[in-house]
């Protein structure tokens, strides 16, 4: 946060990246100097101009290792288009994405990855079998383009159609949510509800008060929310774009559907209403999955490549 006397930068887009950069690189310059290993979390884009390089250029000087952290599901875009980016993901000690379909975007570049999946804490979740399964549909995805949420309303369209009493919420904000709104309402869906962004400590309420989760990205790595509703017990239908099939194989641990297929999405939605157990089972199965995915298992590997790192530097 900056100080005082210039918080008032925060309202302005462009002023508001110069400031916070400002402040960003001095504090990068100060606690790294101190670092022994800097692990650098990474979008792609301007973000990873604007936080991964200045850190790893920070690391660098100071002569600290860099495990880079890359969580991107736009990286076959990101990484073709830039030079910058494939120079440094070539130049640091460690790099570690959370899925296979990552790790195989960033060989198709030269790279080396190692794969730590994302995490999910099973505390702040509550699983239980729905049954009744209730015609109560979830998504939790941001209202941006790579999200598609217009295709999980296309679909519900169609789910309410055979299914009346259907309903969806819609959790998350974003720039699309005038033209999402608007389509709700030139569809002609009932029983439709944008909830809005939701604090993290609420989140579980929500996969717990419904019975069906379903996403409709176009591009995706490996979403924590998929992981969200496999701990709350939740049937998930998704489009089988990026990492996703990586942790949901198909008929055994949900149902997947083409990308923007919303007429395929919306029938896979009306099979688990058609057929509980079936969902039932799906969740089941995708529950079972989630104990790789906790910090019990995954702190092992995080201490494995951090000791790696610090042994080969």
């Amino acid at each position: 946060m900056p100080p005082a006397p210039i918080r008032f930068t925060l309202g302005t887009k462009f002023v508001r990246t110069i400031v916070t950069e400002c402040l960003y690189v001095p504090l990068l310059l100060r606690e790294l100097a101190h670092a022994d290993i800097v692990h650098v979390f990474s979008a792609s884009y301007w973000s990873f101009l604007l936080a991964p390089l200045p850190a790893v250029m920070v690391a660098r000087a100071f002569g600290r290792p860099v495990v880079l952290h890359y969580h991107s599901g736009e990286a076959p875009d990101h990484l073709a288009r830039s030079t910058v980016a494939r120079a440094v993901l070539a130049r640091t000690s460690r790099n570690v994405v959370p899925s296979s379909f990552l790790a195989d975007v960033f060989s198709g570049f030269g790279l080396r990855a190692d794969i730590v999946p994302n995490l999910v804490d099973l505390a702040k979740f509550r699983f239980r079998e729905r049954q009744p399964l209730r015609p109560r549909i979830l998504s939790t995805r941001n209202f941006e383009p790579i999200y598609n949420v217009a295709c999980t309303l296309r679909a519900f369209q169609l789910v309410q159609y055979h299914c009346p009493e259907a309903s969806l919420t819609l959790v998350g904000g974003g720039s699309e949510a005038p033209k999402l709104k608007a389509l709700a309402e030139a569809l002609d869906l009932h029983h439709v509800t944008f909830a809005g962004r939701v604090s993290p400590d609420l989140i579980a309420g929500y996969y717990d008060s419904h019975d069906i989760y379903v996403q409709s990205p176009d591009i995706d790595n490996m979403p924590v929310s998929v992981l969200e509703a496999y701990s709350s017990g939740l049937p998930v239908v998704s489009t089988d774009v990026g990492g996703i099939p990586a942790i949901l194989t198909h008929a055994r641990h949900g149902l997947l559907a083409p990308a923007g297929d919303h007429q395929q999405l919306g029938r896979c939605i009306l099979q688990l209403l058609e057929d509980p157990q079936r969902a039932r089972d799906l969740a089941r199965n995708a529950f079972d999955t989630c104990h790789a995915y906790t910090w019990t298992t995954l702190r092992r590997q995080w201490l494995g490549i951090y000791r790696d790192t610090s042994s080969a530097n």
